[in-house]
């Protein structure tokens, strides 16, 4: 059974691999364990068995709430993991008066997109070869009213 948590310091090694499986251009593990460190931010991890299976990242400023990375690991994809960890911090940035989130995606990434605007969000604009490795646009999405 999966259950899904706050991060606590000793998952910053399991989601820093899950970083580097699952973005060309990965965060380190120092500016994991640096961001997870700010009063201002919020990491849930999805764990099985012990062990984590993906995880998503938040950041706060006054009402408003920025979705850093989401990833789920191959084996977990597809099954619901990534729509209940957003599901979860959406719920947190709600108790923390966070109004509206914002997040990017590859315009590539259609299965991430469709999540998204599952859960509520609308694209409003694009930003210019935001991506490397391959050099891509990103889409920006925003979720009004949460």
């Amino acid at each position: 059974m999966i259950i899904y948590r706050p991060m606590t310091k000793k998952d910053i090694q399991a989601v820093s691999v899950i970083e580097k499986i699952s973005f060309s251009v990965p965060w380190s593990k120092k500016s994991i364990e640096e961001f997870f460190g700010q009063s201002n931010s919020v990491f849930l991890v999805a764990e099985e068995f012990g062990k984590v299976v993906g995880y998503v990242g938040m950041y706060q400023v006054l009402n408003e709430g920025n979705i850093t990375n989401v990833a789920v690991i191959p084996g977990y994809k597809g099954i619901g993991v990534g729509e209940n960890l957003m599901r979860d911090v959406i719920n947190e940035a709600k108790k923390l008066g966070v109004k509206s989130m914002t997040l990017e995606v590859r315009e590539s990434n259609e299965a991430a997109i469709n999540l998204y605007l599952k859960l509520g969000f609308e694209s409003v604009g694009v930003r210019k070869k935001f991506y490397e490795k391959p050099v891509e646009d990103a889409i920006i999405m925003w979720k009004y009213d949460l």
